[in-house]
């Protein structure tokens, strides 16, 4: 039994080494800031609807670092384009936390014009704003035609309804929207979920079926890197769907004779790491999935070993 334990623990640090992601920045970084007001429809960018999320505080990370280039790219990013991966990395920071920080007001424009500076005719300054932070979930990614999603690479799009809980002296500061936003300054920083407790989440997401069970995982403790499946006897490397960084296609535990509903899988966290020592998780396709799930979302009970 032991044996096969360290085995196991063994197969996933070999798959996680070959998940290695672009190095996150270790932070504190600098950049600009602005709002967007909930993530689309049935999904935001990390592959999760707003209402299965585990934070209503939530930011979008750039898609993109293209300076001056405003046109469209192929997502996700393929590695002979790897010099134009923003910070979103292709899906691979989805899930994590990120403490952000209230930095300067701008005084003059701040419209995230293309090919245009920011705060032009204007200058930066401090105010009592200055300091407030909130921790906050990465779920959507930014890949606008603007200044904000190309031209600055350490740029955070924030939930809107989050802009006055930012605290500062253990208060929310209540009135930094709209009066005393402009765009402003943050820094931020990644950080592990805070008083995080369980285990993590899973659930099919909308048309997922035998023929296509593609799972989406949320309540990390440190983000997530991969996803392994247990089939036909051996361990796999699932395929994100697209660059939905929690969404990915698994296969169940056998395929003979007939597709099966029965899966197993790993993760590998942000730190390429596997969550819970290695945990394997096991759970069934919902029978109202047999044709198709037809929430954006529908959550499954596990077991573990």
């Amino acid at each position: 039994m032991r044996k096969d334990v360290v085995s196991r623990l063994a197969s996933v640090a070999v798959l996680a080494a070959g998940l290695l992601a672009t190095p996150a920045a270790s932070g504190p970084v600098t950049g600009n800031a602005t709002y967007f007001s909930g993530l689309g429809s049935p999904y935001g960018g990390c592959g999760l609807p707003q209402s299965a999320i585990d934070s209503q505080n939530f930011v979008a990370l750039n898609v993109f670092n293209t300076p001056g280039d405003y046109g469209w790219h192929q997502r996700p990013i393929p590695a002979s384009s790897s010099n134009i991966i923003g910070s979103f990395d292709n899906g691979h920071n989805c899930g994590r936390y990120v403490q952000v920080t209230i930095g300067d007001l701008c005084t003059g424009t701040n419209d995230g014009a293309p090919g245009q500076p920011f705060c032009r005719n204007g200058s930066w300054i401090s105010d009592k704003y200055d300091g407030a932070t909130l921790t906050m979930l990465v779920a959507d990614s930014c890949a606008d035609s603007n200044a904000w999603c190309r031209d600055d690479p350490n740029h955070l799009d924030l939930a809107q309804n989050s802009l006055n809980l930012f605290a500062k002296g253990g208060q929310p500061v209540g009135d930094l929207y709209p009066n005393h936003w402009n765009n402003r300054r943050i820094s931020w920083q990644y950080v592990p979920a805070p008083a995080y407790s369980g285990d993590i989440r899973i659930g099919f997401i909308q048309s997922a079926q035998p023929y296509w069970p593609v799972i989406a995982i949320s309540h990390l403790p440190n983000g997530i890197h991969g996803v392994q499946y247990y089939s036909n006897g051996a361990w796999h490397a699932a395929t994100m769907d697209s660059d939905m960084g929690q969404d990915y296609q698994i296969a169940p535990t056998t395929t003979s004779p007939a597709q099966g509903t029965q899966y197993q899988i790993r993760v590998v966290d942000a730190a390429d790491a596997p969550v819970a020592g290695g945990r394997i998780y096991q759970f069934s396709l919902p029978s109202t999935c047999a044709t198709g799930c037809g929430p954006a979302y529908t959550a499954v009970t596990y077991t573990t070993s």
